[in-house]
């Protein structure tokens, strides 16, 4: 189970967020000020922190920079009201992974927190097929698939979704002209040659069918 460490002053969305990040299989810490997040990171292992920029003793950002200087580089996801593009500029310069600003809806948190953590790992396993996010290859059953740029990155997309479908929105950005031609295209050719079941979801776009 994934380990979070949340710095959050607001009570309200603390608990909003614990309730909802538990739920869906994370483990949560929780802290309302910097000098206790320090204190946390030293005596425990997180895989990715969730920090406030407004606490109390140590802000989000110079608590993030002690850190990375202290050679922690836990993935860092800032949620914070801050919305001008200093702080946001601060945040990843500093070394944030993701800036969230408030109000949010926890659904989005969530599908950030999952990218990060998937691209934490070296592989990801889907069926019988199989995604090495570092050699960003992808076997069948044990046999690398030789596919087209368009068409290995269609399918690295629709793996990571996995088991959500992917709008027909964020696969035409991934085509060289950008319609839903060339998605169908795409789409086709994938099934067609390779054997890959691809489900057409209606108004909302595709799903792998494993």
């Amino acid at each position: 189970m994934s380990k979070i460490l949340l710095l959050e002053d607001d009570p309200n969305l603390s608990q909003t967020l614990i309730r909802y990040l538990k739920f869906n299989g994370f483990e949560l810490d929780w802290v309302k000020n910097g000098e206790e997040a320090l204190d946390f990171t030293y005596e425990n292992r997180y895989d990715l922190y969730l920090f406030d920029i407004n606490v109390p003793l140590i802000n989000g950002i110079d608590l993030l920079k002690e850190l990375r200087d202290a050679q922690d580089f836990t993935p860092t996801i800032i949620i914070s009201a801050l919305i001008d593009v200093e702080s946001i500029t601060k945040g990843f310069m500093v070394g944030a992974d993701d800036y969230l600003k408030k109000p949010f809806d926890p659904e989005e948190l969530l599908i950030r927190i999952k990218a990060k953590m998937q691209q934490l790992k070296p592989s990801l396993k889907v069926g019988n097929f199989e995604l090495n996010i570092q050699e960003e290859s992808i076997k069948k059953e044990g046999k690398l698939l030789h596919l087209s740029p368009i068409q290995k990155a269609i399918f690295t997309l629709l793996l990571k979704q996995y088991p959500n479908p992917v709008t027909k929105e964020q696969l035409t950005e991934l085509t060289n002209n950008g319609s839903e031609g060339a998605v169908r295209v795409q789409i086709n050719k994938l099934k067609t040659s390779f054997n890959i079941q691809i489900k057409n979801i209606r108004g909302v776009g595709y799903l792998l069918d494993v």
